[in-house]
């Protein structure tokens, strides 16, 4: 998928979040979890992922039954692992039933999540590498 493509299609999976992305979103926006900057679909290589915090490196994912042990899921978080994000997924039925257990265990990561500083490549935009 070329550049403009998954940018199209990052704002097209902003404009029709499920139900479960639209309630995280609701306690990830305007900083609400301890300052942290969260964004929507964001294009990361060849992936688009579901939330980002580009400053604690965590990405969160909001799964379906679909992604029932998905290798695919497996090898897009080790892609996203080297680049130097942590991956938390949670079932659309966890942030439905749950949304404070939830929200308890993306602030217990973001707790060890020393801030990153923006790699010079990107021009501030984006995401250093740190070592593993």
């Amino acid at each position: 998928m070329r550049q403009g493509q998954k940018r199209d299609r990052a704002r097209e999976l902003r404009r029709d979040m499920t139900l479960a992305e639209r309630r995280l979103w609701s306690i990830l926006c305007r900083r609400q979890l301890e300052g942290f900057r969260f964004r929507r679909q964001v294009p990361i290589g060849p992936y688009i992922a579901d939330f980002t915090c580009l400053d604690a490196g965590l990405i969160v994912e909001v799964d379906g039954g679909q992604h029932m042990d998905a290798a695919s899921d497996r090898a897009r978080d080790g892609f996203l692992q080297c680049e130097g994000f942590r991956v938390l997924r949670f079932w659309n039925n966890e942030v439905l039933a749950n949304l404070e257990g939830v929200r308890v265990r993306i602030l217990g990561t973001l707790a060890r999540s020393p801030p990153s500083q923006p790699s010079p490549a990107s021009g501030g935009r984006g995401r250093s590498r740190r070592p593993t």
